[in-house]
């Protein structure tokens, strides 16, 4: 599998771009080396950027958080979130599922998912209707699911069925590892629990994701990603062509290896990227 060690070689045959925030743009605590160029110039190129994220927080959050990494609007077209996306089923009330109070799992600066009265949070599992999991909170830490165990089995019992708000299973934040709320939700499944889950690798994330590119045909938007059962996974599910970014998640996992031990990776994986990415960057 080629490896692209510039954004700039794709700008001949795509128009707009899907990015991945963790783990391409920035580590979680700032970006990546060379990623603020990358997106100055794909934007004096002219390309429109989306960025999608599971990330279990709206919008304009995400947004205040990037700009205080040095990351203005001007730089990109648009965020869609796992917690945006979240956020709008909980306010339709069109899942009957996730509708009335909710026990919480998760830090409260995630709680931005029930904004203007989406949802209520309650503090006892008896008096929920529903298990809004937004991930690991800083009390119990994100290293092990196990502290979480007892609310998981007590909403389990319950027969509450889990709104997981994050997908991803782990992401990485400084160079460490870290559990998110897919990984709560995997054990709410062993568990025998119900489980929806919002954003990547559902394709239903990607519809507004590419109302931000302004109708710029699928055909010519490519999406970064660095995690394969999500970012690849999702963009391919919505027919959108794909690049495995060599950072985050990918470089914890694999290092800095070869074209040729990528190619086997994404066929364990079943994903068919374009190339891989060595880094956002020009």
């Amino acid at each position: 599998m080629k490896i692209i060690e510039s954004i700039a070689e794709t700008f001949s045959a795509y128009d707009g771009y899907v990015l991945d925030l963790w783990g391409v743009v920035h580590d979680g605590r700032q970006p990546y080396p060379g990623a603020i160029d990358a997106l100055v110039a794909m934007k004096a190129a002219g390309k429109r950027i989306a960025f999608l994220t599971n990330a279990p927080r709206r919008a304009w959050y995400i947004d205040q958080m990037l700009q205080g990494m040095g990351i203005t609007p001007a730089m990109h077209d648009g965020i869609m979130s796992s917690g945006e996306a979240s956020w709008l089923l909980l306010k339709s009330g069109a899942d009957a599922r996730f509708t009335g109070p909710a026990f919480h799992i998760g830090p409260e600066r995630d709680l931005s998912v029930v904004d203007d009265g989406a949802a209520v949070i309650v503090p006892r599992v008896a008096d929920a209707r529903f298990l809004l999991n937004t991930g690991p909170d800083p009390d119990r830490g994100p290293r092990s699911v196990e502290p979480y165990r007892a609310d998981l089995e007590a909403c389990a019992a319950a027969g509450l069925p889990m709104l997981c708000v994050n997908p991803d299973r782990a992401v990485m934040v400084a160079g460490e590892r870290i559990l998110c709320a897919g990984a709560l939700a995997d054990v709410y499944r062993e568990l025998g629990g119900v489980v929806l889950e919002i954003g990547k690798p559902d394709p239903q994330v990607y519809g507004p994701t590419l109302g931000l590119l302004d109708g710029i045909a699928p055909a010519r938007i490519l999406a970064v990603g660095d995690t394969a059962h999500t970012d690849l996974a999702g963009a391919m599910a919505a027919g959108l062509d794909c690049l495995w970014a060599m950072t985050g998640l990918f470089a914890h996992a694999h290092g800095d290896v070869s074209g040729a031990d990528i190619a086997r990776l994404a066929a364990a994986e079943q994903v068919t990227p374009r190339a891989a990415l060595r880094a956002l960057q020009v």
